[in-house]
């Protein structure tokens, strides 16, 4: 079986002296690793704070709870399912805007659109590590003095305009599973230039304490571990290597697929750079003449595994039934024709040639 996504991981070897360190002196959770970590990534991002914590979910949630909104935050539905919940832990309201089907992302020319009294936030994807409209976001939160949160869980390493994401908006969070393009097991980062929400996010990570025992803010436990900054450390300092090759593959896959009726590529912005979390295509059944489903089992038949982000759509999911009947028909239709391609730095060329051609042929065969 070729595998959907492999994380792309530091050498053993690399890592030993750091974790003897660490099993030596017992300090096993939030201490000198973290602290370095937290520094080499606010370095390599352009910002001024980073804080590391358990998970993107966990970081994305204090940054909610830490910037005290209310009300209503716009979002996409075509997202993870993080971004919604989070919204609800935080008795925050949900206002799903439909997406931009070139580039999956959230289409900013809707967003004015959506805005009302109770909107206090906009809180975008870069889908895939696709940067969004930025430019355009920001423009639209300072006239109508909103926050803006980027969800950039899937895009450590993207530029805007040939700047880091993380520079733009009150903060930016990511996430540091082994399907992204940096991984350190579980865990996730937060990245902002702002000083206080800084403070903020660094009492909130530990149930709002500041070790006075006041608890002085409504908290939870969401720190990180020595051991999973220290496999941050050694895999951020091969992470330019590993990213070159990850989109030297992506280069590949548009060149033997782009004239494949039927197919069709997410589009990145002219000066932007996308890390590309998951390369995905997007099926027309009447021009290649398979859904997507079928070559989805076709595909796994002969032992290749992809798989669908994001379908279903945050709105067509249980937890929101109460919108499942909301009109956003680029986000149903991209939804419903999506799939993503094994992609991970080191996966063989030869592997990408055959399920290339095995897409070829299941196209002439169709």
């Amino acid at each position: 079986m070729i595998p959907l996504a492999r994380p792309t991981l530091a050498k053993l070897s690399s890592l030993n002296k750091k974790l003897r360190d660490v099993l030596e002196t017992g300090m096993i959770t939030e201490s000198k690793y973290v602290k370095s970590f937290e520094r080499m990534a606010a370095r390599f991002l352009g910002v001024k704070h980073v804080i590391a914590t358990s998970s993107g979910t966990n970081a994305l949630l204090l940054v909610l709870k830490s910037l005290n909104l209310k009300g209503e935050v716009l979002l996409p539905s075509f997202t993870f399912t993080s971004d919604g919940h989070v919204l609800l832990w935080n008795r925050l309201y949900p206002v799903f805007v439909d997406i931009d089907p070139r580039t999956f992302n959230m289409d900013p020319d809707l967003v004015e659109g959506k805005i009302r009294k109770k909107t206090s936030a906009i809180m975008p994807t870069h889908v895939f590590g696709n940067p969004c409209d930025i430019d355009k976001i920001q423009k639209i939160a300072k006239r109508h003095s909103l926050k803006v949160i980027y969800d950039g869980a899937h895009a450590f390493g993207a530029l805007y305009k040939g700047k880091p994401i993380s520079q733009f908006g009150d903060a930016t969070i990511f996430s540091l599973t082994p399907t992204k393009v940096l991984t350190t097991a579980e865990g996730g980062l937060v990245a902002t230039n702002n000083d206080r929400l800084a403070s903020k996010l660094r009492l909130a990570k530990h149930n709002g304490d500041s070790f006075k025992r006041g608890e002085e803010f409504l908290g939870l436990s969401a720190r990180m571990s020595e051991f999973h900054a220290i496999l941050g450390i050694e895999n951020l300092k091969i992470f330019k290597k590993a990213n070159k090759r990850r989109l030297k593959i992506v280069r590949l896959y548009k060149k033997l697929l782009f004239q494949v009726p039927g197919i069709s590529f997410q589009e990145v912005y002219p000066k932007n750079l996308s890390v590309y979390k998951d390369f995905a295509i997007v099926i027309n059944k009447d021009q290649f003449g398979l859904s997507r489903d079928g070559l989805l089992r076709r595909m796994l038949k002969a032992g290749i595994q992809t798989k669908v982000y994001f379908d279903s759509p945050l709105h067509k999911k249980r937890v929101y039934r109460a919108y499942k009947n909301l009109n956003l028909p680029n986000t149903n239709f991209i939804s419903k024709n999506i799939m993503d391609l094994p992609l991970y730095s080191h996966i063989p060329i030869k592997d990408v040639i055959f399920i290339c051609n095995f897409i070829k042929k299941a196209h002439k065969l169709a």
